[in-house]
């Protein structure tokens, strides 16, 4: 395993505006039936930490230590999973994105799974505070016999504290390619008055928590039954085409919708991990 650290002067010639700048980069390797940490590069508030070693996969933490987002940050995120290698892949705690003052967060999300490699992405949510302002791109890389999966819940202000999210930006594009193929497109825009927005009838009639599941792998599609038989009350819905799965969900708040994630979650065979569970 190597570890990079980038210097102190890392924010040279970045406007001022900015209050991080951050980067991890982990590519996984399997190694003797198991998978191993081989490159792991780390800077800025960005930290990958692997709890344990199971006996088949490797668990990795990603931890941001500037304690959330705020406005004119930047985080880069790239992992590879390479041929055969098993990669589960979580944060330490929801990630909280804090109001901006004007320049918007940018997240940066790079996934590759190679050849009979999987690697599941399964971050606790994402909550968005009061005039929050973030754009965030997912670029994942797919073999034709590998297995992604992707899980991403946004939670609009915790309703336990009463809070309201009535202003802000998020703008969210995914772009997942397999076998070198462009497989499937998403792209999400709130902004302005996102709480009138997500009142909509035809948005999320008031749900202040949303999700997207995808899996891409060769039995994707089998698993259609399965996932639907898990929708309790919470507004869902799930289709799947050319070895993709797609569900999405609408919650009224952040603990309805992690009650309904693990769920899905368990019907893709893909147990979540521990810092993911109730």
């Amino acid at each position: 395993m190597s570890v990079n650290v980038s210097p102190s002067d890392v924010k040279a010639g970045l406007p001022p505006s900015l209050r991080a700048i951050g980067a991890v980069r982990l590519v996984a390797r399997a190694v003797d039936g198991g998978t191993e940490a081989h490159e792991v590069e780390e800077s800025g508030p960005l930290r990958l930490r692997f709890p344990r070693l199971a006996e088949d996969a490797l668990e990795a933490i990603l931890i941001n230590t500037g304690g959330g987002i705020a406005g004119g940050d930047r985080l880069d995120i790239a992992v590879e999973a390479g041929e055969g290698a098993r990669v589960a892949l979580t944060s330490q705690a929801a990630e909280k994105i804090y109001r901006s003052t004007g320049p918007a967060a940018r997240i940066m999300l790079r996934l590759a799974v190679r050849s009979g490699a999987r690697l599941d992405w399964l971050p606790q949510e994402t909550i968005l505070f009061d005039r929050a302002r973030v754009a965030r791109t997912l670029n994942a890389e797919v073999a034709a016999d590998a297995r992604l999966t992707i899980c991403e819940a946004i939670v609009f202000g915790r309703t336990a504290m009463d809070e309201r999210v009535r202003s802000g930006s998020w703008r969210d594009q995914w772009r997942i390619r397999r076998g070198g193929r462009l497989a499937f497109a998403d792209a999400l825009t709130l902004d302005g008055g996102i709480d009138g927005i997500l009142a909509r009838p035809a948005v999320a009639a008031g749900a202040a928590a949303i999700a997207t599941l995808v899996q891409v792998a060769p039995d994707a599609e089998a698993k259609l039954d399965a996932m639907r038989a898990t929708f309790g009350d919470i507004e869902a819905g799930a289709s799947a085409f050319d070895g993709i799965l797609i569900a999405r969900f609408v919650a009224p708040d952040g603990f309805a919708l992690r009650r309904a994630m693990i769920d899905a979650l368990s019907a893709l065979d893909c147990a979540p991990p521990p810092a993911f569970s109730l």
